[in-house]
């Protein structure tokens, strides 16, 4: 096949921290992928034009969507008229909507990881509000989107949430678990956590909770907290909590300053790939009560690298973290203390279960993550665009 992937633009900075799948990584993964089986590919992706000629300030984010928007789109279609007929065009990001109508008329096929941002435009998230240019830029890319004619989704829930936006008939909708990277896999965790104590300069040797995840609203990095002070307001064990991601936001930031713990509470930023997989393998327990998830990532990856997972009773965390995960409720922040104290329930249940119990999940855990295999999604994503071109 002659394959064109719409990569996002590489000057807005979309590569999150800490450095699990991003839609750079996912672009990358199925341009490399699709080469390696033979097909011929390339990637189409904005340049920065205007987009550099300020420094900083509000009118910057304006000059890439210049960029984005009406500058790119006189490069694609010039590109287009050297494309054969049967090329197909793959636009690896929902928010790519916008350019689905230069290729509405061609083979073309739109992967989609979440419908959050167009949700929240909606107003159907309490817990994020959304100005009404952000409202208008979500109906921007909803109206390119439904231009086009097929899909494929991260996960069951976000298959039933781009059914919902945008009213698709479920035929041209497919279903594509993510494939995690082989990089992920157990490690002695007395010498993870060694490695890792010696990089941090935090001593995690007797073990620790672990959180993964940046500031957006939905990672819940609040409730992970909430969670760690209730645990240890009841429990004798003295385990610390690392929090791998973002500089704390105000909200986190006061959260952890209130807690009776905050000696205990540590927050790493700028963590490469190895540590974080070595933050993996050496954690006692990793707590992920997350909101929402297009897929959730952090699960599989944790679940891989032998670590047991505490994660929301909600789709799609239950989706990925399947008969290996401990559930908790959604978390309420209206409840706090009351969910805090189900959470730490569970966590206890971890921290004092017997070295064989422990071994059982962690034998489940890892063959559950088996299922995202990295070979296994692009030959399914290969399958679908055949049949589609």
């Amino acid at each position: 096949m002659n394959i064109v992937i719409f990569a996002n633009p590489p000057f807005f900075g979309s590569q999150p921290t800490p450095p699990f799948m991003s839609m750079p990584r996912f672009a990358n993964m199925l341009a490399e992928g699709m080469k390696k089986r033979g097909h011929r590919v390339v990637v189409w992706a904005p340049r920065s034009t205007f987009f550099g000629l300020v420094k900083k300030g509000s009118v910057k984010k304006w000059l890439g969507y210049i960029d984005q928007y009406l500058v790119f789109p006189i490069l694609v279609k010039r590109l287009i008229s050297t494309c054969t007929p049967d090329t197909l065009f793959v636009f690896t990001d929902q928010a790519q909507g916008p350019w689905v109508p230069l290729v509405k008329d061609k083979h073309h096929v739109v992967h989609c990881h979440d419908f959050l941002a167009q949700f929240s435009a909606l107003g159907k998230v309490k817990e994020q509000r959304v100005g009404w240019t952000g409202r208008k830029y979500q109906g921007f890319i909803r109206s390119g989107l439904r231009k086009a004619k097929y899909f494929i989704s991260v996960s069951n829930k976000t298959h039933s949430d781009l059914l919902e936006v945008l009213n698709q008939k479920d035929k041209n909708a497919y279903v594509v678990y993510n494939g995690l990277d082989k990089c992920y896999q157990p490690e002695d965790p007395i010498k993870a956590r060694v490695i890792l104590s010696a990089k941090i300069d935090v001593a995690l040797n007797g073990g620790y909770l672990l959180h993964v995840g940046g500031n957006q609203w939905y990672k819940n990095r609040r409730g992970v907290v909430a969670i760690y002070n209730a645990w240890r307001s009841t429990s004798r064990s003295r385990l610390p909590l690392l929090l791998v991601g973002q500089k704390p936001s105000q909200d986190l930031e006061d959260a952890i300053d209130g807690s009776p713990f905050k000696g205990d509470i540590h927050v790493v930023s700028n963590l490469s790939d190895i540590y974080v997989r070595y933050a993996y393998s050496g954690a006692t327990l990793f707590l992920f009560p997350s909101l929402a998830e297009g897929f959730g990532w952090p699960i599989a990856e944790a679940m891989a690298s032998g670590c047991p997972v505490l994660t929301t009773n909600a789709s799609p965390m239950t989706e990925v973290g399947g008969n290996a995960a401990f559930l908790m409720p959604v978390y309420e922040r209206t409840k706090e203390n009351t969910w805090a104290a189900l959470g730490a329930q569970a966590v206890e249940k971890v921290v004092s279960m017997t070295a064989e119990e422990r071994a059982l999940i962690v034998q489940r855990s890892i063959a559950n993550a088996k299922r995202f295999d990295q070979k296994t999604a692009l030959d399914q994503i290969e399958d679908i665009y055949y049949n589609i071109a």
